[in-house]
C-alpha cells in the first residue's frame, strides 16, 4: 500500500511540473492547425484557440487520457473508441483518439459535415470574429462567453498571423506589421458596426449582443420592428439571447443545394432547424406535413428542400 501511495504521489508531482504553457502548446501544434486550414478552410487561428481553450493547453484530463483536444462528444454517428467523462451531465460519452493529430482532423471533419456549421464556411478566411460568434450561435459550447474567450486567446497570442497560411516564424517583420495593422483595423470596424453580420443560405443575419432587442437591431439596419419578428418567426415581445442568430432578411423557402435533409438531435425544435438553415418555419412544417407547433422526434429526418411523401 505504501508503494502504491508513493507511485501515485510521483505521478501527481510529475503532472504538476510537466504542465505545458499556452506558448508551448501553440508552438507545438500551429503547423497542424495551418495544414487543417488548407485542407478544410477552417481558420487556423480558430482551430488553435479552440484547442487551447477546450484542452487547457493540452493539460486537461480528457486530452491527456483520450487525445481529445476539442471536447467533442460521441454523438449518434461515432463508431470509434470513447471514454466516459462528467460534463453537463455525469458519465457523458466523449470521443477517444490514438493521436492528437487525429483529434485535430476529426474536429475539422465534425464542423465540415455538420449542417449547423455550414454558414461559417461562407465567411472570409480571416474572419475569426465571425467564426467565434458563429460557433457559439450554432451551439458548439454552452458557456455564454465562449466567443469572447476564443477571440481573447487569438488576439493575446496573435494567432491571426496563422491565417496567412505561413508559420509565424517564417514571416518577415514587415509582413507581421501589416497583419497586425489589419487585425487592429478589423477589430475597430467590428466595434463601430456594433453587430457582426454573417451569411446563412444567402441571407444576411447578425449575431445578437448582450442586451440586444429586435427594436435595436431593426433601428440599426433600418428595418421595421415587425419585420425582424416576422423574419425570425418570433412572437412580439421576444428578446434574443446573447450570440443568437437574428435574420435581417426574410428566410428562404428551402435550404441551399446539398442540404436536402436534417437528422434531428436531442432537444432540437422545428424553429431551431429553421434558423440553422435559414428556412421559413411555415415552409418547414409544410414540407414535412406537420402541424404548426408540432415538434420532431430525436433521429427523425426533416426534409429541407423537397416535400415528404
Amino acid at each position: 500500500m505504501k508503494y502504491v501511495f508513493i507511485l501515485i504521489l510521483e505521478v501527481l508531482v510529475f503532472t504538476a511540473f510537466s504542465q505545458q504553457t499556452r506558448t508551448q502548446y501553440i508552438e507545438k501544434y500551429q503547423r497542424l492547425a495551418i495544414e487543417e486550414m488548407q485542407r478544410t478552410g477552417i481558420p487556423a487561428s480558430i482551430k488553435l484557440a479552440q484547442a487551447c481553450l477546450e484542452s487547457a493547453n493540452g493539460n486537461s484530463n480528457l486530452s491527456i487520457l483520450s487525445n481529445n483536444h476539442f471536447g467533442i462528444k460521441c454523438k449518434s454517428n461515432w463508431t470509434g473508441s470513447s471514454v466516459k467523462w462528467d460534463d453537463d451531465e455525469r458519465n457523458e460519452c466523449f470521443r477517444k483518439y490514438n493521436t492528437v493529430e487525429e483529434s485535430f482532423i476529426d474536429h475539422s471533419n465534425f464542423l465540415v459535415n455538420s449542417p449547423r456549421y455550414a454558414s461559417l464556411f461562407q465567411l472570409a478566411s480571416d474572419d475569426y470574429v465571425g467564426w467565434a460568434h458563429g460557433l457559439k450561435a450554432a451551439g458548439y459550447a454552452t458557456a455564454p462567453d465562449y466567443a469572447q474567450r476564443v477571440i481573447k486567446i487569438i488576439v493575446e497570442n496573435k494567432l491571426y498571423l496563422l491565417d496567412s497560411g505561413v508559420n509565424p516564424d517564417e514571416l518577415t517583420m514587415a509582413q507581421r506589421a501589416n497583419l497586425a495593422i489589419e487585425n487592429v483595423s478589423n477589430l475597430l470596424k467590428i466595434d463601430l458596426e456594433l453587430h457582426q453580420v454573417i451569411s446563412v443560405n444567402n441571407l444576411k443575419a447578425v449575431v445578437a449582443r448582450e442586451d440586444d432587442t429586435y427594436e435595436i437591431i431593426a433601428q440599426r439596419f433600418r428595418k421595421k420592428t415587425w419585420e425582424i419578428y416576422n423574419f425570425n418567426d418570433r412572437p412580439e415581445g421576444y428578446r434574443p439571447q446573447k450570440n443568437e442568430v437574428v435574420y435581417i432578411q426574410k428566410k428562404q423557402k428551402k435550404a441551399p443545394k446539398g442540404k436536402d435533409y436534417h437528422r434531428v438531435e436531442a432537444g432540437e425544435t422545428m424553429h431551431f432547424i429553421s434558423q440553422v438553415y435559414g428556412v421559413r418555419l411555415n415552409m418547414l412544417y409544410k414540407r414535412n406535413k406537420m402541424k404548426p407547433g408540432e415538434e420532431p422526434k430525436t433521429e427523425e429526418v426533416i426534409y429541407l428542400r423537397k416535400t415528404r411523401r
